[in-house]
């Protein structure tokens, strides 16, 4: 493996991962928004990674988003007569967010990324030293 290949894998999945954060900040965004109907209600979204393989060695060559999920969770149902969203019942409808996972899904991507970002930075100076080498 070359070592820019590396510097490629360490670059796919700071960009993975900055999706997850993205999608994890629109989750907390709305997750106290309500909606008149269950259709409108905002729905928690997850992104779908998977592994991109080299094409001589089925190895793995880095990560890519194959699509943004919405969770099946049941929306919230509540009964607020005076909420001016509410439906004739009185009700509103809640985002099936769950703040305490998006929590820790924002703390795992944060780490990743940070990960990934060591990765490329390690591997950037070992590349300077080898060039120095030469010298």
């Amino acid at each position: 493996m070359s070592m820019f290949k590396v510097l490629d894998i360490a670059g796919s999945a700071m960009n993975a991962q900055l999706v997850r954060l993205n999608t994890t900040a629109s989750n907390m965004a709305n997750a106290d928004s309500v909606a008149t109907t269950e259709a409108e209600a905002y729905r928690a979204k997850q992104p779908v990674f998977a592994a991109l393989l080299q094409e001589t060695a089925n190895a793995a060559a880095g990560v890519q988003v194959t699509g943004i999920v919405e969770s099946q969770a049941p929306v919230i149902k509540r009964y607020e007569p005076g909420n001016p969203m509410a439906d004739a019942d009185g009700y509103v409808f809640g985002s099936n967010v769950n703040e305490v996972e998006e929590m820790a899904n924002m703390i795992s991507a944060s780490r990743s990324f940070q990960n990934n970002s060591e990765v490329f930075n390690t591997s950037k100076d070992l590349m300077m030293r080898t060039l120095q080498l030469g010298r």
